[in-house]
């Protein structure tokens, strides 16, 4: 831990008080508590608007799943949220959520099937993946038949769903709601948080990498 505050310490030099301040700022509302897992999903700008509207809520990584696509979000629609999301690659298989649910996650597929409880009734107890599916397709039926849950989002007119933008846009900001609402203690604990602030200062700074590497390497520094 102290290493961490070092290193951050040391990366603050290179920041502009705005920008620090700004880190300062929203890190602080930083969660890891809803995970959105991403199936496959095939166009780019898709792929952007899922990464802002998770930044926007306060929840700054995303675990992509590929198989045939690559997760490669348009930077004109992200506007700057990719300086904050990590986004984490995995092969899309049921190993990949095996080991997303050795971490702590609930496994939450996002799709009408098996019996799926209404978003607006979800109640949230503990850290969740939630699972979306291609565009076409939605989720696969592998994940559906693993997933410990399914969630879906009312609708209310002829339209069966949401584009798959749109469904993790309106499920990151309702679930956002349930946690402020909760009493759980949903924020990142400090050792996540410090590691976040360095990939933002890291992720800010021009030649923020090699700065970041030599740093680690002068001062002997493990990751």
């Amino acid at each position: 831990m102290e290493e961490l505050a070092q290193t951050f310490e040391y990366l603050k030099q290179f920041l502009t008080e705005e920008r620090l301040s700004k880190i300062e700022h929203f890190s602080h509302e930083s969660s890891d508590f809803v995970l959105p897992v991403m199936e496959d999903v095939y166009q780019f700008r898709n792929a952007a608007a899922i990464v802002r509207s998770v930044e926007a809520c306060g929840f700054h990584k995303v675990v992509a799943l590929e198989e045939e696509n690559v997760f490669n979000p348009n930077l004109t629609v992200t506007k700057g949220a990719e300086t904050w999301v990590e986004v984490e690659k995995m092969p899309k298989n049921i190993s990949s959520l095996k080991k997303i649910k050795e971490r702590g996650y609930k496994i939450l597929a996002v799709s009408p099937e098996k019996n799926a409880v209404m978003l607006p009734d979800y109640k949230i107890s503990g850290p969740i993946a939630l699972v979306f599916g291609t565009e076409l397709e939605g989720v696969s039926d592998e994940v559906i038949e693993f997933a410990d849950e399914t969630l879906a989002i009312p609708m209310y007119g002829f339209t069966k769903s949401f584009n798959v933008s749109v469904a993790a846009g309106i499920c990151m900001y309702e679930l956002k709601q349930k946690l402020i609402n909760s009493g759980i203690e949903y924020k990142l604990d400090q050792e996540k948080l410090l590691k976040m602030k360095i990939r933002w200062a890291v992720n800010s700074i021009r030649s923020g990498k090699q700065i970041f590497e030599k740093y680690l390497q002068d001062n002997n520094v493990n990751r």
